[in-house]
């Protein structure tokens, strides 16, 4: 809300504002600052200069313009030619801006209502010359029309204007006039029918009196059935859409549904550029409009919107002064758009001549070098540059870029990269503009040496990147100098890089080549101490990383749990019984005798202390605990948000996040009694803003049923037109590959409403898509629980069955989905196996085949527990997964398994991915060593959410300090294997127990010291079973 202001106030926020302008004219807050304050003054005359000021950097919306045409209209002389003439022009600037329906209907009213008073008073004011004469009018409202006709559902607000004045214009005529503007007016009518709009039926109404009125009676029918089948298909083509612009309306017209909506359309097998146009105009001028109110994101929409439509009108031959045309409008609405400007000069590089293309690339290019937010967003920046170094490369391979066409590319690239380093600290990890500047100086003897100096300059400014170094060693290999990239590997080797392994890799790969016996060892000795102190490194900071989770459990336990309540074990049990262990009653009455002596004598206090557990460990209930807050002011903190839900219980976390439409944030709190009195505060106001609190699940879909290669964006595309999007969450492959469901949550419970309509969708063939609100009290019929009642088990198989022989058998009741055979060391059946089905009933079907006969031995079918797994595997097993993993490194912070397998499966067949957000890693298992070299050997980088991957081996041989397969041990450098935390078999004494290193032991101290080592080694060894010691030696290869 605008606020009045006093005169001394005014004009001194009016020069602050105006002397900011002047530093950064592109820097589109402070002109809407600029707009507030003049506002506030009340002053019409500040008001004008602030929006005119506006429109003289920026390509403006309806919200500026409208105000500018309505004080025109206001204070010009409508009398008067001079101001006639302006208000057309303000009418033509505001168009050429961006599509508004309002504007152009208040073109054509203006147009009319002035025609109309000239018509009746008789007399036009001298001067006007043909303006407001019938040809001029019928020109010049076509040409407003033609603007917004391909506007699918409100075209016809302008299209309705210019047949009303046509058909007035029409019943007036006579005579040869009259025929004139029949054939006319037809055309029009029929023009209109064979373009798809929403009001088809009114118009082809419109024809049908025409018609009547003015064609012969015999013409009638044979007329309208023309008409029919002309409209047939336009009618066909709006139907088609109607439902997307349904969606669209529906989503309150959001930048996602818009993107949906052009996503659609551009797959279309032959995509329709009447309307795939105005459709484009209308995402760019909703997006500006979300942009001027400081919406976060619009400006990335806006950009991506305006690439899109050049590159579509580019593929559709569209006439060069059209696009022209786009491209000048598109400059002006987002000039910090860095790949827009790369697309223009490309443009004028196609389809002007060298000259006249060399003049107007420098002036666009130079007019970038002034726009601030372009020079310091690095991706537009790096964009822009390529293009004009690639225009200006190809002018000196075609001989048209005279003597200093080479210099004159080296300082633009140059000139490049020292703009890149200044606009953020962290420049260009890619290093674009650097490979270009080398390949271009290696291309050219005399420049050759320039390569070298570059690479050394950005090596020691990017002193971490690895990418960085090795591209420095490479072009010194490539010069021959041998001795200086030695050099240069033996100063690095050491160095805390981002990619140390690839640097490694390529000294030793270097001196295969170029070393002598002596070199190679000395590299070699050099890389392991170098991972020695990597390692160490690391496990390092996995400790810190695990000390500060145990701390903050320990915290959250200490805010819920009195220390007055807190378990206190005597020295007795702490040494004697560490692990607590649950022993099953079916395993103790095997023996089918009773107690033992031995156990009756034991004492009382002993008895006591084994009924009396340990609290149990608190579950988290995310679901049950959490609100979610939406509507949210901008720049809200979570402080102002604890403030407003302090009174409701104790807070375990706020989380605030920015979407592309709306601030939004969860608060979870530690008991669920505080959600009912936390849901209050609904329609509560932050900063004078109204907000919304719903419970979480409430805005959740549990989705499932979807097609087998639907990904993440399949799933945001098919959602995001009901409401905006606040997350989707993808399960976890890594136990079970066939999982088929996710979670889609909205800012909004309506949303989620809304796209209730979904379920039952046929997706595909024989598939519907199952939509339901993610209740958490209905939360087994919303997961992948009857995954075991979909599989079977089978024991008591004879050695000599196969998998095949099995298929054959189960399928007979249904759809085989997998078979798992155990094997033994030679490959034969353990005798046990677990067969999957489709469905419930299938799997339940094959239970008829308990106690059949197979190759003589008869079996045992029941349902399975799909969570059992063998823990024998066949020999050479492990080192098979290996083969046939790799370790993605750099991963982005809170990556979903799901979703990392998704993004990797576009480029190789995955089976399983096991992330490991601590070090921000990931193991990858993938279908076969093939694949596994394929995801190796990509020429490119792969990104994963704003994150370059690294993607290494897993090595199956060398120094164990290469590279961990999981996350390295707080205590050790030996890696400890996931079984070592399985629970003990239920049945085994409690004296057992006490003799085996259990293990919660080993991670209980910082260090590993040698008495302690030692002490275990001797408890392993003294129980009788397989120790740390077997284990070490089982990875070494020893028996």
């Amino acid at each position: 809300m605008d606020v009045q202001m006093n005169e001394a106030d005014s004009l001194e926020a009016l020069s602050g504002i105006l002397e900011r302008i002047t530093e950064n004219p592109y820097d589109l807050s402070l002109h809407a600052e600029h707009i507030r304050i003049a506002r506030s003054t009340g002053l019409d005359e500040q008001v004008d200069s602030a929006l005119e000021m506006f429109t003289a950097f920026w390509a403006a919306g309806e919200q500026v313009w409208l105000p500018l045409i309505q004080r025109k209209l206001e204070t010009s002389n409508l009398e008067a030619p001079e101001d006639l003439r302006a208000i057309l022009e303000v009418l033509a600037r505001a168009e050429q801006d961006y599509l508004s329906i309002p504007i152009l209907q208040k073109h054509l009213e203006f147009l009319v209502e002035r025609y109309e008073h000239f018509a009746e008073s008789d007399s036009k004011p001298d001067g006007l010359e043909e303006l407001f004469s019938p040809e001029w009018m019928h020109e010049t409202m076509a040409k407003v029309v033609s603007q917004g006709i391909g506007h699918l559902t409100k075209s016809h607000l302008l299209w309705d204007i210019q047949r009303e004045w046509e058909f007035e214009r029409l019943q007036n005529a006579s005579g040869e006039e009259r025929e004139l503007l029949t054939a006319l007016v037809e055309a029009m009518l029929l023009e209109r029918l064979q373009q798809p709009h929403s009001s088809y039926e009114d118009t082809f109404q419109a024809y049908s009196s025409f018609t009547t009125n003015y064609k012969p009676h015999d013409e009638y029918e044979s007329l309208l059935v023309q008409a029919s089948k002309l409209r047939a298909r336009s009618v066909k083509g709006y139907q088609l859409r109607e439902s997307l612009e349904t969606s669209l309306e529906r989503s309150n017209f959001s930048l996602e549904g818009y993107a949906y909506y052009l996503a659609a359309e551009r797959r279309r097998k032959t995509p329709d550029i009447f309307v795939l146009q105005t459709l484009y105009e209308r995402a760019i001028a909703e997006a500006d409009k979300r942009r001027f109110a400081g919406e976060a994101n619009a400006e990335e929409a806006l950009r991506s919107f305006w690439t899109g439509y050049v590159d579509f009108l580019r593929t559709q031959d569209v006439d060069p002064e059209q696009l022209l045309l786009i491209f000048r409008r598109g400059m002006r609405s987002v000039p910090a758009s860095g790949e827009l400007l790369a697309r223009y000069m490309r443009f004028l590089e196609r389809n002007m001549e060298a000259e006249e293309a060399l003049s107007e690339v420098n002036t666009v290019y130079e007019k970038a070098q002034s726009i601030a937010p372009l020079q310091s967003d690095v991706e537009q920046l790096v964009a822009a540059v390529l293009a004009r170094a690639g225009f200006e490369k190809r002018l000196i391979e075609a001989g048209k870029a005279g003597k200093q066409g080479l210099e004159s590319l080296v300082q633009i690239l140059m000139d490049g990269i020292t703009k890149v380093r200044k606009a953020s600290s962290s420049g260009d990890p890619r290093l674009r503009l650097e490979k270009y500047l080398s390949a271009v100086c290696l291309d050219v003897e005399d420049f050759q040496a320039n390569a070298i100096i570059m690479w050394e300059d950005a090596a020691k400014h990017y002193k971490t990147s690895y990418l960085a170094w090795t591209s420095y060693i490479d072009v010194l290999i490539k010069q021959h100098m041998h001795d200086d990239a030695r050099k240069v590997f033996r100063d690095i080797a050491m160095k805390n890089l981002d990619w140390p392994e690839a640097v490694w890799d390529a000294w030793l790969a270097f001196e295969q080549l170029y070393g002598s016996v002596e070199q190679i060892e000395d590299a070699l000795d050099r890389v392991e101490r170098a991972q020695t102190q990597v390692n160490a490194r690391r496990a390092k900071e996995a400790e810190k990383a695990q000390l500060a989770a145990a701390q903050l459990v320990a915290e959250t336990q200490a805010t819920v749990m009195p220390i007055s309540e807190a378990p206190v074990p005597s020295q007795s049990q702490a040494a004697a019984e560490p692990t607590a262990m649950d022993v099953d009653t079916a395993a103790g009455a095997d023996s089918g005798s009773k107690r033992k002596a031995e156990d009756e004598g034991a004492s009382e206090s002993s008895k006591k202390a084994r009924v009396e557990e340990s609290p149990a460990k608190l579950k988290r209930d995310r679901e049950n605990c959490t609100v979610f807050v939406a509507q949210l002011p901008s720049g809200v903190q979570e402080d102002e948000l604890a403030a407003l839900f302090k009174d409701c219980g104790t807070i375990r976390e706020i989380k605030i996040t920015q979407l592309p439409n709306s601030l939004v944030a969860t608060v979870e709190f530690m008991e669920r009694d505080s959600v009912p009195a936390a849901l209050t505060k609904d329609k509560k106001r932050i900063r004078g803003h109204e907000i919304a609190v719903h419970l979480a699940w409430r805005s959740t879909l549990y989705v499932t049923n979807f097609p087998e290669n639907a990904d993440d964006t399949f799933i945001r595309t098919l959602f995001g037109k009901y409401g905006e999007i606040f997350d989707v969450r993808w399960p976890s492959k890594k136990f079970k590959s066939t999982r088929r469901f996710c979670y889609v949550q909205y800012t909004s419970p309506s949303s989620a409403e809304g796209a209730l309509e979904l379920n039952g969708t046929d997706i595909e063939e024989g598939r519907k898509l199952s939509v339901y609100i993610s209740n958490p009290e209905r939360k087994k019929e919303r997961t992948d629980s009857d995954a075991n009642e979909r599989e079977v088990y089978i024991a008591g198989l004879s050695k000599l069955v196969t998998k095949e022989d099995l298929e054959n058998l189960f399928k007979t009741y249904g759809t085989v989905k997998d078979v798992r055979m155990i094997l033994d060391d030679k490959g034969k059946s353990k005798g046990f196996a677990f067969v999957e089905f489709e469905n419930e009933q299938e799997a339940r079907a094959a239970l008829a085949a308990n106690n059949h006969e197979l190759k003589k031995r008869r079996m045992a079918v029941t349902l399975a527990d799909s969570r059992v797994r063998p823990k024998n595997k066949a020999p050479g097993y492990r080192e098979e997964v290996r083969n046939r993993s790799v370790r993605v490194r750099n991963l982005p912070p809170g990556t979903q398994e799901g979703l990392l397998q998704q993004a990797l499966e576009k480029h190789a067949k995955i089976k399983r991915v096991e992330v490991f957000a601590d070090v921000a890693e990931a193991d990858v298992e993938l279908e076969n060593a093939a694949e596994a070299g394929k995801l190796l050997l990509r020429p490119d980088f792969v990104e994963f959410n704003g994150n370059t991957l690294q993607i290494v081996a897993e090595n199956t041989t060398g120094p164990p300090t290469s590279r961990p397969i999981a996350p390295p041990s707080a205590t050790s450098g030996f890696f400890v294997p996931r079984n070592a935390v399985s629970r003990p078999r239920a049945g085994l004494g409690s004296k057992q127990r006490g003799a085996r290193a259990t293990p919660t032991q080993a991670p209980s101290s910082s260090t590993n010291t040698p008495g302690s080592n030692a002490s275990a080694t001797s408890a392993n060894n003294g129980g009788g079973g397989k120790g740390q010691d077997d284990f070490r030696k089982m990875l070494l290869g020893g028996k």
